[in-house]
């Protein structure tokens, strides 16, 4: 596996939602892969335009979550996902990104300072990101 990670980095999730939504900095885009979007269907009996809309410029991503007025994504409930086993791997992955630097032919794990949970709570361990790496490489086959 060639992929990199930051070291000594702890996160810990406070389970504030943040992620699940536009904040006045930023305004969140939870992509959907093709799979997910059947997946997500299929268990919860929604049409896919239900609850989302299809991109097609974001390849490996085919969907886009619908939010609600309030910026949030629709399966977030009472602050929690009502989906959460079947999230999107955009989700389980965050506060953490997966890059791809083409001239280094290598994965890099990077992470966002947004997220009240980073440097909160225990050191993520590389089999950690080993196990974020193999979910990747099973979804986007």
């Amino acid at each position: 596996m060639d992929f990199t990670y930051p070291v000594n980095i702890r996160f810990d999730c406070n389970r504030c939602g943040l992620c699940c939504g536009d904040t006045k900095q930023k305004t969140r885009h939870i992509l959907l892969l093709e799979t997910e979007a059947k997946k997500i269907s299929a268990e919860t009996s929604l049409p896919i335009p239900d609850f989302s809309s299809k991109i097609v410029d974001k390849p490996p991503y085919a969907y886009e979550i619908k939010k609600t007025s309030e910026g949030k994504c629709v399966f977030l409930k009472d602050n929690r996902c009502s989906i959460y086993l079947l999230r999107p791997l955009i989700c389980v992955f965050y506060p953490f990104e997966l890059k791809f630097d083409k001239d280094k032919l290598l994965h890099i794990f990077d992470f966002t300072l947004e997220c009240p949970g980073i440097n909160q709570g225990k050191v993520v361990q590389e089999k950690d990101f080993k196990k974020l790496f193999e979910l990747a490489q099973e979804r986007l086959g």
